[in-house]
């Protein structure tokens, strides 16, 4: 399994959102430009986190977008479910019906844990996590050119 661009690039603009949480609404041309991602996918992206109710607008000239709730209180999953949709690597593991043997299949209670755990990674870490790990690489990164 893949997570595709939508995926990778959403998840990139809630972490541009979670490191300026608490601060003023932050553009989407300011986020398209620190994330090198064309601002008309963003704004697309940031229409299905909006509607997952994980991000806000502000109107307005000083607008923007903004997280509607803390960092810490965000997962990784909360933030991929909604742009990537489910995580099994094969349909039977959510659609035993598509399969007449899925009651018997021995194969399908793998896919069934290698998805669970997936999950359970990505409901482990949250938008906070990911701002530490921001911070400690920028931190370092200056130290080490100082």
């Amino acid at each position: 399994m893949r997570i595709s661009t939508k995926g990778r690039y959403g998840l990139r603009a809630a972490l541009e959102l979670a490191i300026h949480y608490g601060g003023p609404p932050i553009s989407a041309k300011e986020i398209a430009a620190s994330q090198d991602i064309s601002e008309k996918y963003l704004e697309h992206l940031i229409a299905t986190l909006k509607n997952a109710g994980l991000v806000q607008s502000v109107r307005g000239a000083r607008g923007g977008y903004k997280l509607a709730r803390s960092p810490s209180q965000i997962t990784l999953l909360e933030v991929l479910k909604p742009l990537e949709g489910d995580f099994s690597p094969v349909e039977c593991v959510d659609r035993p019906e598509v399969c007449n043997r899925s009651s018997a299949c021995i194969t399908r209670e793998i896919w069934k844990r290698i998805k669970d755990s997936i999950e359970d990674v990505l409901e482990s870490m949250t938008l906070q996590d990911l701002v530490e790990e921001y911070n400690a690489k920028t931190k370092s990164g200056l130290m080490y050119y100082i």
